[in-house]
């Protein structure tokens, strides 16, 4: 039962860092374009956005158990922006970026041919 509670309590304060984030960031905009949003706006806007994290995060686990991993890396995070082809640009332009500056471009080309050998239908 201890475990139960404190879990409410940790997950009782990651909505409230949240909200308090949002609102912010919610203040800052409506100051920017001359608007108001109301408590249960900003109040619904962080349920909506801590349902979107806790969903993300559980499939992001799932992909890499699928691979049989522990730990989540950016081929999961990849698979998970696959339907969103905007998303997906700006994150493999972040990730080759990244890969360029650790001077790991080899790797690169090595995902992307295995990624395109598995495209198309299947040779018998």
């Amino acid at each position: 039962m201890a475990s139960e509670d404190e879990a409410a309590s940790i997950e009782e304060r990651l909505k409230s860092s949240l909200w308090y984030s949002i609102g912010q960031f919610v203040d800052e905009e409506c100051l920017q374009h001359n608007l108001n949003a109301t408590p249960q706006f900003i109040g619904a806007l962080t349920e909506m956005v801590y349902t979107q994290i806790s969903n993300t995060s559980r499939d992001l686990e799932t992909f890499a158990k699928h691979a049989g991993r522990k730990v989540v890396n950016t081929d999961d995070v990849m698979l998970l922006s696959r339907r969103n082809e905007g998303l997906e640009t700006v994150l493999r332009q972040a990730l080759e970026d990244i890969r360029a500056k650790e001077g790991r471009t080899g790797e690169k080309k090595r995902r992307e041919k295995f990624a395109t050998e598995g495209k198309g239908k299947t040779k018998r």
